[in-house]
């Protein structure tokens, strides 16, 4: 300070005093307002709305749906065609077998008997003799003809029916047997009947145990159909 200070009038001295008062005054609201001027938040800037017209065009009608497919007609199976009708076969003649003619004779074997009471019973008068040609062989080759009455066969003799004995039944059966190529008797059928069914059915009975020569054709054994007479005559 220099002594003209130090020796200036006191009222200077205030004037002075209240100057720098003031400026710190002012500063110190300057600061006050900055520092409020930072702690408020900032006003929001109001920006006028823009309105957009935009055409949307209305969407497109769905199409409609597909109607359902008509399921597929079925086919008519194609007709098969008829396979061609086979060519008739050669229709082979078979030749017929032969058959042993009927012999009118009593046989050899056939059973003969009495009857006590009954009176006698006159026998129907022999048919006419067959033929003695043997009947001709087919075309096929030499046929010898079945037999039965070998002494070897040992054949038993038809049994008398003692029923028809009593009533005094008696007659001629024709049997028709098959005879195969063993000799044994494969069927048999009556051809005649003696008109007495219980001597038709001994007749029968006695044969199925009968035994025969085979027939041949060209020497081999072959079943051929035979013709066995069984004659039921009361002595």
């Amino acid at each position: 300070m220099s002594p003209s200070e130090k020796f200036a009038p006191a009222g200077h001295f205030g004037h002075k005093t209240m100057i720098t008062g003031v400026v710190l005054t002012l500063h110190a609201a300057g600061i006050w307002a900055l520092q409020s001027g930072m702690d408020r938040p900032p006003e929001p800037q109001i920006i006028p709305a823009e309105v957009i017209a935009q055409f949307i065009a209305p969407p497109a009608p769905e199409p409609p749906a597909p109607a359902p497919a008509a399921p597929p007609t079925p086919q008519p199976p194609k007709p098969t065609p008829k396979p061609p009708p086979p060519k008739p076969q050669p229709v082979q003649k078979a030749h017929p077998l032969p058959k042993a003619i009927a012999d009118p004779t009593p046989a050899p074997n056939a059973p003969t008997g009495t009857l006590d009471s009954a009176p006698a019973v006159e026998t129907a008068p022999p048919a006419p003799p067959a033929p003695s040609t043997p009947p001709a062989a087919p075309s096929g080759g030499a046929v010898q003809l079945p037999s039965s009455d070998a002494a070897y066969l040992n054949n038993p003799r038809p049994g008398y029916p003692s029923i028809s004995r009593r009533m005094g039944e008696q007659g001629k059966v024709l049997l028709r047997v098959m005879v195969s190529e063993q000799g044994l008797p494969q069927q048999i059928e009556i051809k005649t009947s003696s008109g007495y069914e219980r001597l038709d059915k001994a007749a029968i009975t006695s044969v199925q145990r009968w035994r025969f020569v085979p027939g041949k054709r060209n020497g081999v054994p072959e079943a051929m159909w035979y013709i066995v007479p069984i004659n039921f005559v009361l002595e």
